[in-house]
């Protein structure tokens, strides 16, 4: 009985465990690595090592999170893979392969929704916003492909979009976003609050006084916002981030376990690409 249930507990999960490790044995595809040689020209000053790790994880999101089209959007393979790689960014020394998502929706470009807002007077009224991307705790995530290539293609201006979407993705794989991406150990968890509030409420401070800083005003929006906005420029202004905020960096160190500083000036080899 015992060996049954096990059996039934551990046999997906086992399986999932296989086939990943089979989607990693495949060869990348000669065109998407052309696609990462025209579309994200950081990708090859990138330590070796990083790349390979980079297009292995793309593939297992490739194989397992299908890709749709909006507004007449026909999803290309450079679409995908140049999402997938870009998400993989926050996967290189984390678990799991953004478990909870179950589709990657692209627009040509920014996209409109209804939201539903409060006027000054307390009435509740609904309002049209154009989005660039956005991700729902029921996993999805929506991008524009318009500023999915800009990300790509310009990767120290510390914007991008699926960076930051995906950077949600990962706070609400336990629930609704709040800033606090899961990590283990309660010392971790307490220094990452504690760290975080302090910093939150310096931005908003900051802000209030009409001072301006590395970190975009919209960072100030809640907590969720902010460890996305953290997440661009961990990933595409680590020297400034380092600089300026080092405990914050200190800490999205830590919950993605690279260090984007140890990659620059790094003259990267094009053996990775040869997989």
């Amino acid at each position: 009985m015992a060996l049954s249930a096990a059996a039934w507990l551990w046999g997906p999960l086992a399986w999932r465990l296989w086939r990943r490790a089979n989607i990693r044995r495949q060869p990348f595809p000669p065109p998407w690595r052309e696609t990462l040689r025209r579309r994200m020209p950081a990708f090859a000053r990138l330590p070796a090592d990083v790349q390979l790790r980079l297009k292995k994880h793309a593939q297992v999101l490739l194989a397992e999170k299908p890709f749709i089209g909006c507004a007449g959007l026909q999803v290309t393979d450079e679409m995908r893979v140049l999402v997938a790689v870009q998400a993989s960014l926050l996967l290189l020394r984390r678990r799991g392969h953004f478990d909870s998502l179950r589709q990657v929706l692209i627009y040509p470009g920014a996209f409109v929704v209804n939201r539903q807002a409060p006027d000054p007077a307390g009435l509740v009224r609904e309002e049209r916003q154009a989005l660039v991307g956005e991700s729902w705790q029921q996993g999805q995530v929506i991008l524009s492909w318009d500023d999915v290539l800009a990300g790509a293609a310009d990767p120290h201006d510390g914007r991008n979009v699926v960076i930051h979407e995906f950077a949600h993705q990962l706070d609400q794989e336990s629930g609704a976003a709040n800033g606090a991406p899961w990590q283990s150990g309660a010392a971790a968890r307490a220094r990452w609050a504690r760290v975080m509030a302090a910093e939150f409420q310096t931005l908003q401070q900051q802000l209030g006084q009409g001072v301006e800083g590395l970190i975009e005003p919209y960072a100030a929006t809640n907590a969720a916002e902010f460890f996305a906005v953290l997440s661009e420029l961990f990933f595409e202004k680590p020297l400034e981030l380092a600089s300026a905020h080092g405990a914050l960096y200190a800490e999205l160190r830590s919950l993605y376990g690279v260090d984007p500083l140890s990659w620059m000036n790094t003259s990267a080899t094009s053996s990775a690409l040869k997989h």
